[in-house]
């Protein structure tokens, strides 16, 4: 489980990359989260907006694992899917309550309990910074601690 969650826009995995050890706090606007395992969320909300199975998602290596240099232990880089980022992109607000009720059931079969308000947030927050990525050379990233 993530402690410390932040999204960020990057033009490259390398700009995102130089970040990885402190944050983007300071270098991207970020949005901050805590508490919840987000490359497991990722993968869900991917799952969720486009129907590919879980396992096809890690099959896939979503998302993609840009920077871990703790291995496991510490600061970590993700990069949302271009899939997922579209479809945040394109999701009006009644698909994103839609996906995030679906994402709380989710975890609640898990044995987690995520507010449905909180959920809905993120991924509303989430879906304005991925709208603002249209037609530009930019990805949507995950740094967490």
């Amino acid at each position: 489980m993530s402690i410390i969650i932040k999204f960020f826009v990057a033009r490259s995995h390398e700009a995102a990359t130089a970040v990885v050890d402190g944050g983007p706090d300071g270098a991207f606007e970020s949005l901050s989260y805590g508490n919840f395992d987000a490359e497991e969320a990722l993968i869900e909300w991917e799952s969720i907006f486009t129907g590919r199975s879980f396992d096809e998602l890690i099959a896939a290596d979503e998302p993609e694992v840009v920077a871990d240099p703790g291995d496991g232990e510490g600061p970590m880089l993700l990069a949302a899917s271009k899939a997922l980022q579209d479809a945040l992109a394109a999701a009006g607000q009644s698909r994103l309550v839609e996906v995030s009720q679906l994402w709380v059931q989710e975890r609640a079969a898990d044995g987690e309990v995520f507010d449905q308000e909180i959920a809905t947030q993120i991924l509303s927050d989430l879906a304005r910074l991925a709208h603002g990525l249209r037609g530009r050379d930019h990805r949507l990233y995950c740094w967490t601690a």
